[in-house]
């Protein structure tokens, strides 16, 4: 990030603190933002569809469009909505039309409306959308942001440029958590940035808000403060459980995962996925492999479905010993 826009006025959250400005900043999605650009210099654009897990910058890189396409007049000529807060039908009709239907301030020919987890839009709001992107297109550019594109109609995903956004690599985050310990002026050695690559998964706003939370507590950070922070069992407790389930000991295994979810304030589906990650480190053949994760399956869809947690991790349990033997 550029060094001129961390001498700005702090800002209490550091996901916005840490937001990119420019086209320059944003990591990990170097082909799109290629391309993107390129619609920007011509100041002509598509309408756009973002797709993507959260966190990777699909609404940072919205923001960005607009500031570097209209200058100090973009908050004037951008709309952001939330389609998960605001998903009915009335939300395209009444807000949507009334800013579409009005010219842009400036130069460029149209404004943007950013419709972000547009996912969440009923299906007649999407139909509905479908018509509005046709009839304002002379005066309008539609930004579309959701997790899955499958759930957009097919001729809404027919008018838009589809881009899929992609975790951030290992190597992103890391130059990440440089650069916020650099300004935040924090030690954190390279056990702590592995349990922060682990824990975020890519995911660039909860690796910030980890490290805010870890930060608040001390400058120096260790992986047992991230793990802590993030109400996360470290990664040998859980595979510590698997091997005494290969070794056929459900006593101890069962106690080992009570007093890790205990300890961690773990939930029974926050366990099943980091016992689902681990399975594949463990010295076992790798049919049997496939079979507890199979079983991992299996229990989370009853968790899901209302059934207890615990009675579900010890059927798991169980379920593997007979696995492995």
């Amino acid at each position: 990030m550029a060094e001129e826009d961390f001498k700005q006025e702090d800002v209490a959250i550091w996901t916005e603190k840490y937001r990119p400005h420019h086209f320059s900043e944003i990591r990990g999605q170097e082909d799109i933002v290629a391309r993107i650009k390129a619609f920007v210099e011509k100041k002509n654009m598509p309408h756009i569809l973002f797709a993507g897990p959260a966190g990777v910058g699909k609404t940072t890189l919205s923001l960005v469009i607009a500031r570097e396409l209209f200058g100090e007049t973009w908050r004037e000529n951008f709309l952001e909505l939330n389609a998960s807060d605001e998903r009915g039908i009335d939300v395209v009709r009444v807000k949507v039309k009334d800013f579409a239907r009005t010219r842009a301030i400036g130069d460029v020919p149209f404004k943007i409306i950013y419709l972000d987890e547009c996912d969440a839009l009923t299906r007649e709001a999407q139909q509905a959308l479908r018509r509005t992107m046709e009839n304002y297109t002379q005066t309008c550019r539609f930004i579309l942001s959701c997790n899955y594109s499958s759930k957009i109609i097919d001729p809404i995903q027919s008018r838009c440029s589809i881009f899929r956004f992609k975790p951030l690599p290992k190597e992103e985050v890391f130059r990440i958590i440089d650069i916020i310990a650099k300004h935040e002026r924090l030690k954190i050695d390279d056990k702590a940035k592995e349990a922060l690559f682990t824990i975020s998964e890519g995911d660039c706003r909860r690796l910030e808000n980890i490290l805010q939370s870890c930060a608040a507590m001390d400058d120096s950070i260790t992986e047992k403060v991230v793990y802590s922070i993030a109400s996360a069992a470290r990664p040998t407790e859980i595979k510590g459980v698997i091997e005494l389930c290969v070794k056929g000991d459900f006593p101890d295994a069962k106690k080992k995962l009570i007093d890790a979810m205990l300890t961690h304030g773990l939930a029974g589906l926050d366990v099943i996925k980091q016992i689902q990650s681990e399975v594949w480190n463990v010295n076992l053949d790798s049919r049997k492999k496939l079979e507890m994760v199979k079983e991992c399956g299996e229990a989370e869809f009853r968790m899901v479905e209302g059934s207890d947690e615990f009675i579900q991790l010890e059927t798991l349990l169980a379920k593997f010993i007979l696995i492995a033997k």
